[in-house]
């Protein structure tokens, strides 16, 4: 089988989480034995398997004519013609089938899918709601995506539009999804539901989680790993992805109240790690001692990182799935976060984390507390076997194949049904 993923890059250094999913998903098709290959904008590794999307910059560029017309109408991502280009690229010639990560954030143009699957079919991985609402990655409490959008009232909202196009943008993405051979896959239980809600319902939904490499995210020998990152082995450790204080959804603003909420005798007890970049200001203003580790590429690194922790907070407003929570919960490690999206599929209250009410930074603060005074041994043991039961790369690779070949299989018998009618 040929399978090819496309994305804006290979790995998460410039695609996120979506990249960072992508590349696993890749890594175990290919110790399945699927010929897998990314096609992606952004190439960071020197793999042979991962090839280049080239684009025209001379009209996609930002400040292009195309890209401030397409801007002052509000769409997104439609001045990416070069998108229809792709049909020409080996890659995706010489493959069986197409599988998107994803098309907002520059990467495709949209209007191109009905073109890139007419002879080839294609699954669509939702990262976010994007593909159904009229602009927003995540609606909030907004629900005018299951009606037509339009009188956005969060125009702000990741990716910002400079008008309101969204009852435009979401008739276009109706119309496309219509035209193409398309079938979506949702990464958590939350995601479904809303999926089912919206212009996706008249298409395949299957539901199939991010997978990890347990391998090399599992629990390390905590002493060691503190002396090897310069951690006290005395104080209670608490470790999260560092986040801007402006960063809407992923609650910089909630954390830093909750860490200020945290009673003065456990925070002198207490050191704040870091990874990541833009945590700078919560460091400075929370009042406890702080290690900025940086960002950390090396999955070994961060397998050590969530090892040295007691635990790793996660104060997103809105997550489909949340890789950091399962890379913690892999290595043994609690998670504290808010019961919203994707999250209550990984971090089960009372089980694997502490699930806090959304918007409640003082139950966040409860949270920390009350896990790290009790034993965590279960806990912990629990979020490995979680883990390692249902979140293996192995079972996310035999789900996805196993989806690929009915999707083939189901190709075949329409192709031969279009012969015969012809």
């Amino acid at each position: 089988m040929k399978v090819l993923h496309l994305w804006t890059s290979d790995s998460g250094k410039l695609g996120g989480g979506g990249a960072v999913s992508m590349h696993r998903l890749h890594l175990g098709l290919r110790g399945a034995g699927v010929n897998s290959q990314i096609l992606c904008e952004n190439k960071t590794t020197e793999s042979r398997e991962v090839q280049v999307l080239e684009r025209w910059s001379r009209w996609e560029t930002a400040g292009t004519y195309l890209k401030k017309f397409t801007s002052r109408l509000g769409l997104n991502d439609i001045h990416r013609i070069s998108s229809f280009k792709i049909k020409q690229h080996p890659a995706y010639i010489d493959t069986e089938i197409l599988h998107f990560h994803g098309t907002h954030s520059g990467f495709i143009n949209y209007l191109a899918l009905p073109s890139l699957t007419a002879n080839k079919p294609a699954v669509f991985t939702l990262c976010d709601m994007w593909a159904f609402t009229g602009h927003c990655a995540f609606s909030y409490d907004c629900d005018r995506w299951k009606i037509g959008c339009g009188k956005c009232p969060y125009p702000d909202s990741n990716p910002y539009i400079r008008r309101d196009g969204t009852r435009i943008e979401w008739k276009l993405k109706e119309w496309i999804y219509n035209h193409s051979n398309i079938t979506f896959v949702t990464k958590s239980k939350w995601l479904t539901q809303v999926a089912r809600q919206s212009i996706l319902n008249r298409h395949p939904i299957y539901e199939i989680p991010n997978g990890i490499d347990t391998e090399i995210y599992q629990p390390l020998n905590r002493e060691e790993c503190r002396a090897q990152l310069g951690i006290p082995q005395n104080k209670n450790v608490l470790m999260f992805a560092a986040v801007r204080l402006d960063h809407f959804q992923k609650g910089g603003d909630l954390l830093l109240k909750a860490l200020q909420s945290l009673p003065a005798s456990l925070k002198a007890e207490t050191v704040l790690v870091i990874i990541g970049h833009g945590g700078e200001a919560i460091a400075q203003a929370v009042g406890m001692p702080t290690l900025n580790l940086g960002y950390v590429s090396d999955d070994r690194h961060k397998a050590a990182c969530y090892s040295a922790a007691d635990l790793f907070l996660f104060p997103t407003r809105a997550e489909t799935f949340g890789n950091v929570a399962l890379e913690s919960m892999a290595c043994g490690t609690p998670v504290v976060s808010f019961k919203v999206g994707g999250v209550p599929d990984l971090v089960r209250h009372g089980i694997t984390g502490y699930l806090a009410t959304p918007e409640d930074a003082q139950d966040f603060s409860n949270g920390i507390a009350q896990l790290l005074t009790q034993s965590s041994s279960d806990m912990s043991q629990q979020c490995r076997a979680i883990a390692s039961q249902e979140y293996s790369v192995e079972l996310c690779a035999q789900r996805h194949l196993k989806l690929y070949n009915h999707i083939l299989e189901n190709s075949s018998v329409s192709s031969q049904q279009r012969v015969a009618f012809s």
